[in-house]
């Protein structure tokens, strides 16, 4: 199956071949690009060098890949799934990874550990709310730092040659802009992603774990059940 997915503009990472080892063919559609913030980014290394965070929570792979190389000392950090963890052990930091690939996860993972305990959470520019007051409910102090912003690009995605489109995020869906009309399967990556995409009328065919490799594993279990190949 030929799969379009939504990727921040050059941010398309080994899609292809995590989608080959499934037996599909994807490419990138781009509704989002990121804007890095390097004030905010150079404070938030400072903070980190000066001892002033317990904890570090990466929720995604473009904030590890944009601070841990600028770092020469760090506290425990969490990532929020294993590419994030793959990411940050690139640069030498042996990250712990949440049971699930949600962040509300944190929280329970630290456990009583969290309280007085000071989190550093550099991040999008996308409100989390949950995470924030969950971690002042368990007794911890968020220090988010929001590093990046994402900015719609406008484009009409090109779902041309696609059988299906993975939203990889809830805002990478509410952003996007395609032909509605094109008969295309609607994937969502995770829960999150599918709660919004119900909220706008639009039933998920799939919902995926969170993860890339989940939803194709998924979208596999699906199409079996159809009695279709997955290369078909």
């Amino acid at each position: 199956m030929r799969i379009a997915i939504t990727r921040l503009v050059g941010k398309e990472k080994d899609d292809a071949s995590r989608c080959k080892s499934f037996g599909h063919e994807c490419y990138p559609v781009s509704p989002l690009r990121a804007e890095i913030r390097e004030d905010l980014i150079s404070s938030f290394v400072r903070s980190v060098e000066a001892n002033e965070y317990d904890c570090l929570f990466f929720t995604s792979a473009l904030p590890a890949k944009i601070i841990a190389p600028r770092l020469s000392r760090w506290p425990r950090v969490i990532a929020i799934g294993p590419r994030t963890a793959l990411t940050l052990g690139h640069f030498g930091i042996d990250a712990e990874t949440l049971p699930s690939f949600y962040s509300r996860d944190f929280v329970p993972y630290l456990g009583s550990w969290i309280r007085g305990k000071r989190i550093g959470i550099p991040r999008a520019d996308v409100p989390n709310p949950n995470l924030i007051e969950g971690i002042r409910e368990a007794g911890g102090i968020p220090a988010e730092v929001r590093v990046y912003a994402l900015i719609p690009t406008g484009d009409l995605l090109d779902l041309s040659s696609a059988e299906a489109i993975l939203f990889t995020s809830a805002m990478s869906f509410s952003t996007a802009v395609y032909d509605a009309d094109i008969p295309v399967m609607k994937i969502a990556i995770g829960e999150s992603t599918g709660a919004v995409m119900r909220g706008r009328g639009i039933i998920p065919d799939i919902t995926g774990d969170g993860s890339l490799e989940g939803t194709l594993q998924e979208l596999n279990r699906h199409l079996a059940a159809k009695n279709k190949p997955a290369g078909d």
